[in-house]
């Protein structure tokens, strides 16, 4: 086996009859390992051979006597045992209120003296000898030092060898550290007087309000003040900052730049908005309804030109990881051409900063540690920062977590972890250019725990007293980064404790001078209770009939190229067959299907210029095998896109089949869209039931991220789903929850029957990307009707019109005279209906309405529809879906607003707790009487 540059092996330490030794004893452990001593058989299984690759034997000076193989290799042990577990003898807990475990790198534990060390060169244990180390014994104690100090490290679960070795060469040279010039040191101690000063000034100032302070966690502001640094030495283009709210004002205040005024307008009851700069430095956005201060956003665009943008967030914790990624992908990419998107890894970067509690507890965590090296989803390593206060509310590591650090889930995904002492801002800045240097040489995520504590409570009201005595009395005696730092300086003569006092007095007078402004400012006497209002941009919403066809010869064009398949290219013969169907309703022969529809549409907005980005499990060939939107050669494996070889496309496509995971991948599209509001940005359900895992995504940012924060998104969200006797689970999108989250025109939400409609839903959509009116598709899509020849389209539906928000039955209604009852229908039960009904002969009295667009409602095509038949007593909505189910309760306002004193009925299935029917026989029972009722009452 061969030894890695820089690898150090206890061969190294004999040289002549004893490395002659060691040669006969290995060859003899390779016919009769029995028969070599256990120590020397351990060395043999571990480093291999004693000789290298070249045939010559690296040698130094001294040796080791055969009789000492047994110290070499246990100095060895040590030595690794160093390593690996110097971390739990490291200093690294600010208050010491956590036991060293010293007991695996104790010379006794491995039968060794300190003259047994002494005995050994240093250069057996170190590559690079610094000048003070002379033998073994002094070799261990530095090392011990470099990994059993403020900084600590975990990096023995990492696979790669090139990685350990950097780390540890890093290490062990010394390199993870910092050398501060005395300007550098009072620039830091002033940094940290600005930061604690702002929470100290806060608290006095405005007592009780709610600020998450950062205090115990100084250091974050340091932490991030470096990545800042060496980003914009790097010419990083942008840095996205995903956090929860403990400690955010700080960041907001001083990584992004945010005037002082703003939050003490904010805690003072008014407008934060006069003092925005005026310079266009500083972007804030702002919702009509708001939200607390502590999940604002910014972006702030510094004089490098490098932008810096805290993502908006809501308190659900980690949630924000996935959109803060998926936004960086979006930054990263170039597509503004054919095929698939150019990505430049390095001229963005993530940094997500989680809690200790959450990090360990949270799905969502694992879900994006998962795709950060996945094709469709890697950014080239997000910088993972755990703002560890060692404590979760009020809860204690020991009820918290079965792990030993709360960064320990990160290992599983071979990241290196660096733990650090908040207290020592020194060792934080070397931990934070270390991990910038790792993220950019290898394109991975990196973990730093940065490990302080919470000065106060969960909240700054909150008495920690009460649940965690031990841990507060520690913290009420303990000094702050800033006075410690201070008297380090101080020590070093580098200031004086008068400098110190000034410093801490002046930082008040700054956040006085700029809370007097607010005082002084106008706005400051107009308290008036704020009038909710909706922006008419808004409540206009999208333009009526919005003309969407594509001209015939364009899609013709378009079809032929899609189905010219490169020779040399070998698509499966079954499917090639299938694929080729589409060339028949351009000969007049047959109808488009969904999928077909869906690629038509997909195709011309490549050509106007819109990037598409499709992505869920199993999006290329299509839950149902209907898609093939990537084509694998049978031969080879090798993936051929159809969409990438259309002429006149002028943006990219991309299609990824995701990992198993919703929440964190609907988070990382909407993260996607947001940064990048041109693009197309779909997420396909691999059946609706699936979104289910995804609940707080659309909860608190999709439906609501305007309405807070003022953040517009056009994400479309594709969600099989129809009763078809598959059992409850599968069936159902759950569409009732979207519904009772529709408002203030926040989502359109669909329910289609119709392949032309898709086509026209999707162009529409793609219309409005980046307009004041842009808002997300949720649509309800179909899984039997796929193919079913009543929901296809001709290609003249293709060409003109735009997407209707409600479709009329061919053959329904015709006699309006006679018509007394106006059935309402959406997808699949439009669709069953219509098979019964046909062409509507021995049907006079009824007629049928399809209802495609559910939010918002089109309350007043319906009532025109409706005011053409005089005769009607009846308006009857039919829903395969369980009455608490569906769409009913949501439309019955609208249908009975519109019905006057007409009656309203339901037809469907009762109230149920389940969606639907576990077998195939009940379902067509209930499926037959609720089209019989429908149509024969």
């Amino acid at each position: 086996m061969s030894k890695n540059l820089g690898t150090q092996s206890p061969y190294d330490a004999f040289t002549g009859p004893n490395l002659g030794y060691v040669m006969e004893m290995y060859e003899l452990f390779k016919s009769s390992p029995e028969l070599v001593d256990d120590e020397l058989a351990e060395m043999f299984n571990r480093f291999g051979a004693p000789i290298e690759d070249s045939g010559e034997q690296v040698t130094i000076e001294g040796s080791v006597q055969s009789t000492n193989i047994g110290k070499v290799i246990a100095a060895f042990k040590l030595q690794e045992a160093i390593r690996t577990y110097g971390h739990l003898a490291a200093d690294v807990y600010p208050l010491g209120d956590r036991p060293k475990d010293l007991t695996r790198i104790e010379l006794s534990y491995y039968g060794l003296s300190e003259k047994d060390l002494e005995d050994m060169p240093a250069s057996l244990f170190l590559t690079h000898v610094p000048a003070h180390i002379e033998n073994g014994l002094e070799a261990i104690n530095y090392m011990k030092s470099l990994y059993t100090g403020k900084i600590s490290y975990e990096f023995a679960h990492v696979i790669d060898e090139e990685e350990r070795q950097w780390i540890q060469s890093k290490i062990e040279n010394g390199e993870v550290s910092t050398q501060l010039s005395a300007d550098d040191k009072k620039a830091l101690l002033e940094k940290l007087t600005k930061i604690e000063g702002f929470e100290k000034y806060i608290h006095r100032t405005f007592v009780g309000a709610k600020r998450f302070s950062i205090e115990g966690l100084d250091t974050l502001v340091v932490l991030l003040d470096e990545l800042v640094r060496r980003s914009e030495e790097d010419k990083v283009k942008k840095m996205l900052i995903g956090m929860a709210h403990r400690g955010r004002l700080n960041v907001l205040a001083h990584i992004l730049k945010n005037p002082y005024e703003m939050f003490f307008a904010h805690f003072a009851g008014v407008s934060d908005q006069p003092f925005l700069p005026t310079d266009g430095s500083l972007e804030t956005t702002r919702g009509w309804f708001g939200d607390v201060v502590y999940h604002y956003g910014s972006l702030y665009n510094s004089p490098s030109g490098m932008q810096r943008f805290l993502a908006y967030n809501p308190s659900h914790l980690e949630v924000v990881n996935a959109v803060v990624t998926g936004q960086t992908r979006a930054a990263q990419e170039a597509e503004s051409k054919a095929g698939n998107a150019v990505q430049d890894t390095n001229s963005a970067y993530a940094i997500l900063v989680h809690g200790d509690a959450a990090f360990p507890g949270q799905g969502v965590v694992p879900e994006t540690f998962n795709y950060s090296r996945v094709r469709g989803f890697k950014t080239g390593g997000s910088i993972h920062v755990i703002a560890n206060n060692m404590i979760g509310f009020t809860t204690e590591h020991y009820d918290s977590r079965s792990t030993h650090y709360s960064s320990d889930p990160a290992k599983g995904f071979e990241v290196p972890i660096i733990h650090v002492n908040a207290d020592c801002p020194e060792s934080v800045i070397a931990v934070a250019s270390f991990a910038f240097e790792y993220r950019q040489k290898f394109g991975k995520d990196i973990v730093i725990d940065l490990l302080g504590y919470r000065r106060y409570g969960h909240n700054e009201m909150d008495e920690p007293l009460v649940t965690n005595p031990t841990m507060y009395h520690k913290v009420h005696q303990h000094p702050t980064v800033r006075e410690m730092y201070g008297n380090v300086l101080t020590t070093e003569n580098v200031v004086t404790a008068e400098e110190v006092e000034k410093l801490d007095e002046d930082t008040f007078k700054l956040m006085q001078q700029a809370h007097d402004v607010v005082r002084e400012h106008p706005s400051a006497k107009e308290k008036e209770d704020k009038e909710i209002v909706i922006p008419d941009e808004v409540l206009a919403g999208y333009p009526a009939e919005l003309e969407t066809g594509v001209a015939e010869d364009k899609l013709r064009t378009m079809n032929e190229e899609l189905l010219n398949f490169p020779e040399e290219f070998n698509v499966f013969g079954r499917l090639v067959r299938i694929l080729k169907r589409r060339e028949e309703p351009f000969k007049g022969n047959g109808k488009i299907d969904w999928a077909h529809a869906e690629t038509l549409a997909f195709g011309s907005i490549l050509q106007d210029g819109n990037p598409i980005r499709l992505t869920g499990q199993d999006v290329q060939r299509g839950t149902f095998a209907h898609r093939h939107l990537v084509l694998h050669d049978e031969k080879t494996g090798e993936e051929y896109l159809p969409l990438h070889h259309i002429s006149g496309a002028n943006a990219s496509f991309d299609a990824f089949n995701s990992p198993l995971t919703e929440s964190a991948i609907v988070g990382y599209e909407y993260g996607y869209n947001l940064e990048n509001q041109k693009a197309l940005s779909i997420w396909e359900a691999q059946y609706g039931d699936f979104a289910n895992m995804a609940q707080v995504m659309f909860d608190q940012f999709i439906s609501a991220s305007r309405s807070k924060w003022g953040q517009q998104s056009g994400l479309v969200m594709l969600l099989p789903h129809a009763h078809e006797g598959q059992g409850p689970e599968h069936t159902s999108a759950r569409l009732e929850r979207f519904l009772q989250m529709s408002a203030e025109n926040n989502w359109t939400v669909a329910n289609l029957s119709s392949a032309a409609n898709y086509f026209h839903i999707l162009r529409r959509q793609a219309k409005m990307l980046g307009e004041p009116s842009m808002r997300p598709l949720v649509i309800v899509s179909p899984k039997s009707l796929l193919r079913h020849p009543l929901v296809g389209a001709d290609v003249e539906d293709l060409t003109e019109g735009s997407f209707q928000t409600v479709l009329e039955q061919p053959g329904t209604g015709t006699k309006k005279t006679k018509v007394e009852r106006i059935l309402f229908a959406s997808g699949k039960m439009a669709i069953d209906l219509a098979e019964q009904v046909k062409d509507g002969e021995g049907f006079d009295d009824i007629h049928i309405v399809r209802v495609e667009q559910l939010y918002p409602f089109p309350s007043e095509k319906i009532q025109e529809i409706v005011s053409r038949y005089s005769k009607v007593k009846e308006l009857v909505w039919v829903q395969e879906e369980p009455k608490n189910m569906g769409s009913w309760s949501f439309a019955y306002p609208y249908i009975q607003e519109i019905a006057g004193n007409k009656k309203v009925s339901y037809v469907g299935r009762p109230d149920r707790s389940s969606p639907s029917e576990g077998d195939g026989a009940s379902h067509s029972i209930e499926q037959k009487r609720i089209i019989n009722e429908a149509l024969n009452r």
